[in-house]
């Protein structure tokens, strides 16, 4: 059991869900968030929409989560462009400096999670689970 694909990436995530906010302790983040600072680093003004999907969320629970950045100063809302249909999430300052916590936190985890291993495994890895993750996407 331990061999296939599905405990292995189970058990990894778990192992993942379960030292990020160890490394992150002190930051007041709660569990959803860091993928939020984290996906907003490289999507800053983003709409709700675009998030849920990057960030694998419902729609709801990632309202629940924005409210709660929001009120702690992480994240605003605004509109862009004019548009008054559509309110966008931009990171704060203190959003920012929270999501370069949890880029180096990250960058640990996978340094750690890929220690003994070459730049050329790691790169074909990567390659090989990108595919296997498009093929999830396409079903």
């Amino acid at each position: 059991m331990s061999e296939s694909f599905h405990y292995l990436v189970m058990a990894e995530h778990s192992l993942l869900q379960k030292e990020l906010p160890a490394r992150l302790k002190g930051t007041g983040l709660t569990i959803g968030q860091p993928k939020i600072l984290d996906y907003l680093k490289d999507h800053n003004g983003a709409g709700q929409k675009e998030i849920a999907k990057g960030c694998h969320i419902e729609p709801g629970t990632l309202t629940t989560l924005l409210n709660r950045m929001e009120e702690n100063g992480l994240v605003t809302r605004r509109m862009r462009d004019g548009n008054r249909r559509s309110l966008y999430v931009f990171l704060t300052e203190k959003g920012e400096a929270l999501a370069r916590a949890v880029t180096l936190a990250f960058e640990d985890l996978e340094s750690q999670a890929f220690q003994g291993i070459s730049k050329d495994e790691k790169a074909l890895f990567l390659q090989i689970f990108e595919r296997i993750y498009q093929n999830s996407l396409s079903n």
